[in-house]
Order: structure tokens, then sequence, then C-alpha cells
């Protein structure tokens, strides 16, 4: 088994290069910056991206600065240093703040938005505003977002539209899938490839996808539409928008499966998107509004759920 991970890395080595040399070129090159204090805090802001776990990770020696509670790196998601298109990246993201949030019905600012992933992707607690890694998360996105106009959108920001196969979800189908093309990197468990033993702040080759060490049930990527079109854009390592390597059903299953699993659970759910209407169908954790199950919430069918939220907005709209 660890003759074929081994095999798998050597396999994938070019998509990292390639990638890396196309998404970040000069433009995005930290070390070009003088060593002043923006050009420092930059490159720490990057740091912390990819290396997470050893810096804030509840594996640190300093207990004071555990504020993750897994051993995940923000780059697992936003890849390539948070620069890869359609890969949730950070790159104009500080244009588009403070913005309206929909999970919590008010402005939020990009500090804010920082530590809504520290609570949930990253399972963990919330950075004070005023500390050096939030300074540093703030200034390596600005850097990010240099040259775009505030309030503008920037190609490959998000994930791309999906729609969603017609039926629920099928983790069954979506074990084989797993099975075939996720496995060998992310475990048959979900455990994920370790660098080095627990405990020695090292992280993941590949992340866990389930278990006590990966994003609790409060996290974007718990919701199954979000899972699926990350997955259908990004995975397995080394796709890229336009190229998918998986079909719509497959990673609409596929994220089912993995979404079956057990994971970490997050406190004070119920107090997300207070105005009802704006929480997404795939939300799958109550309060429910709208008479379907908890089930169809979390696998679908979703298109019935939408059309149902769209007929039920004015009337939870005047409930406020």
């Amino acid at each position: 088994m660890k003759f074929h991970k081994l095999l798998l890395l050597l396999l994938i080595a070019p998509f990292f290069a390639i990638a890396q040399t196309d998404d970040l070129g000069k433009k995005y090159d930290v070390d070009s910056l003088p060593n002043d204090h923006y050009g420092r805090l930059v490159r720490y802001g990057k740091h912390l991206s990819e290396k997470t776990f050893e810096v804030i990770g509840p594996e640190v020696a300093d207990k004071k600065m555990r504020y993750a509670g897994n051993n995940l790196a923000c780059t697992n998601c936003h890849q390539e240093a948070a620069t890869k298109k359609f890969a949730m990246p950070w790159v104009g993201a500080q244009a588009t703040f403070p913005q309206y949030r929909g999970r919590e019905n008010d402005v939020s600012t990009i500090e804010e938005r920082v530590n809504g992933c520290m609570e949930r992707s990253m399972n963990g607690k919330a950075l004070p505003f005023d500390s050096r890694e939030m300074k540093a998360f703030a200034t390596y996105i600005h850097f990010l977002s240099k040259g775009v106009p505030v309030g503008s959108a920037v190609e490959g920001q998000g994930l791309p539209k999906y729609t969603p196969p017609d039926r629920a979800s099928n983790p069954a189908l979506g074990e084989k899938v797993y099975a075939e093309k996720c496995a060998a990197c992310h475990g048959q468990d979900g455990a994920g490839l370790r660098n080095g033993k627990a405990g020695e702040t090292k992280g993941y080759t590949f992340p866990p996808l389930w278990g006590k060490d990966t994003f609790n049930n409060g996290a974007g990527m718990n919701r199954l539409l979000t899972a699926a079109a990350f997955i259908k854009t990004n995975m397995p390592l080394g796709t890229s928008h336009g190229q998918p390597l998986l079909s719509d059903d497959q990673a609409y299953d596929v994220a089912g499966y993995i979404l079956s699993k057990p994971r970490p659970v997050k406190s004070n759910l119920d107090k997300d998107f207070p105005a009802r209407w704006n929480k997404p169908v795939d939300a799958a954790f109550p309060p429910y509004v709208d008479g379907a199950s908890a089930e169809q919430h979390k696998y679908g069918p979703f298109q019935p759920l939408i059309e149902n939220m769209k007929r039920l907005k004015p009337v939870l709209d005047k409930g406020v």
C-alpha cells in the first residue's frame, strides 16, 4: 500500500508544478515583496494558510495558540495557496467585503469570514481580531486582491455552478466511486495520510474526510451541493475546471457517501440563518421550516426543496 501511495505522489507531482507556475506566477510571488512590515505579514499569512496545523493547530506546544481544532490546512480546500480558480480562491476576496452574509443575516467583514472558517472548517475557535495571525490572514488576502476594484468579481471565484441530478444522492454508489477514485489518497477509512505521527504538528499529505480530525457539520463543505461542486471541479487531485475526471452523478454520490460518515458536531447551529429563507436547502441541520424531512435536506432531491423555499420566502419574511 505504501508503494502505491508513493507511486501516486510521483504521478501527481507534475500537476503541482504546472499549477503553481501557471496560477501564482510573478503576480502572487510573496518572495518578491520587500522585507518590510507588509511583506513579512503577507508571507506569514501564506505560511499560515499552507501550514495552519503547524502554527495554530491542536497539537502546537503553546496551548494558547491552539485555535484550530483539527490538523487541516486552509489550502486543503483553498488550493494552490488560495489562488486556484474555482477552488474557492482568495484572489479578489478583499474587494467583496464587507458583504451581507445570509448565515448571520448581517454584513460581515473579512475578519469575521476568516473566523467562520476557523470555527467550522477548522473545527476550532475564533482568532482575536487584533492577533498577528488574523492580521496575517487579512493581509495575505489583501495581497491576493491587489488591482481588483472594490465590488468587482474575478473569474474563478468560489465554485462553479453545479446542477445536481434530479434524484437523491446514493451513498452506496458513492462508496464504489470512493473506493475507485478517492481511497488511494484519503484512505479506505477516510482518515487521510498523515505527515509523521500524531502530535508532531506536520499535518497531512492528504486530509481526512471524516472522523475526529476534519471539518465539522457546520462547515460549508458539509453541504452536499457544495461538496459535490468542489469534488467535481477539483478532485481527484490535479483536476481543474473544464477538465473534470468525475461525472456529475459520481461527484453527487461520492459527496453523499463522504457526508454520511461521522464528523465533529458544531454547537448552536440552530442560530445559523436567523432569516430562515436564507438557509440553503442542503444545510442538513435543524430547524427545518419547509415540512421536508431531514433526510431529504441531507441527500436530496434538492430541486423540489428549492422551488418550495421560493414559495415560502414571502411567508417567512412576513413572520420576522
